[in-house]
């Protein structure tokens, strides 16, 4: 089998007022007939480069059927999307794979806002036969914060709900001991640079699949419209493939 078997038991990209606009249909929502399926919720560190797009192209490219739906929101947080209709979306979707994630979660009081309410939407996901996965991000490039805070928060809301663990943010600090040139932030030293966020869907395919990324191509089309190219080079390919592996061997629950 190409994918994992998550605890309790992979692209189609929808912004949180299509996502929901889809309980409308008369067929009702649908994630496809892809042999995994996934539900990123989560706020602009997930919808910058479309990461669940990125996604898509690489599982791809590895030869996969998998296809992701995304409900994120500038700014928000797992409780606010409990608030907006989660609940619903994971119900109607029914996906197998409920991808959380809101902001770095250094603060005692947002890592405990974010066990509550990864509890809370797990509760959910288990309902409708799926399993939940934490993405655990990364923080601002500002010396006050640390990735080992996040590392910290994300961690430990998914062993709460005996979930996945994705680690994103330390590809990042895996790929930077690789190539430290390499940018992984934006411009503004919070959100992802495009080769940030394929940081981050590397490592997403391979803590959910059983992929090869080594064997991925330094160019990655999709067929299906809408899913983003990923072009890489030599060295820089080789970086992350590196980065990744470690990070996922290392640190990924699965």
């Amino acid at each position: 089998m190409p994918f994992r078997t998550l605890p309790m038991v992979t692209a189609l990209a929808l912004t949180t007022s299509i996502a929901a606009s889809c309980s409308d249909s008369p067929s009702g929502p649908s994630l496809g007939e892809a042999d995994l399926r996934i539900l990123f919720i989560g706020n602009s560190l997930t919808s910058t480069n479309d990461l669940p797009g990125l996604v898509g192209t690489i599982a791809e490219a590895a030869g996969l059927s998998l296809e992701t739906a995304v409900a994120a929101s500038p700014n928000y947080g797992l409780g606010d999307h409990w608030a907006t209709g989660a609940p619903r979306l994971i119900r109607d979707l029914a996906p197998d794979i409920v991808v959380l994630q809101q902001g770095p979660s250094t603060l005692a009081s947002s890592r405990n806002y974010l066990r509550e309410w990864t509890d809370s939407l797990a509760r959910v996901t288990r309902e409708v036969g799926a399993a939940p996965a934490l993405l655990m991000v990364w923080p601002p490039d500002d010396p006050q914060y640390s990735f080992g805070a996040v590392l910290a928060s994300y961690r430990a809301a998914a062993l709460d709900v005996n979930g996945a663990f994705i680690p994103a943010g330390v590809s990042w600090l895996e790929t930077w001991k690789e190539d430290a040139q390499l940018h992984l932030w934006g411009p503004d030293g919070f959100h992802p640079s495009r080769l940030g966020s394929i940081v981050a869907a590397m490592t997403i395919v391979a803590t959910l699949t059983e992929a090869s990324i080594a064997s991925l191509p330094l160019e990655m089309r999709s067929r299906q419209s809408g899913r983003p190219d990923v072009e890489l080079s030599p060295a820089t390919h080789a970086a992350v493939v590196a980065a990744v592996e470690r990070a996922v061997a290392s640190h990924a629950i699965r």
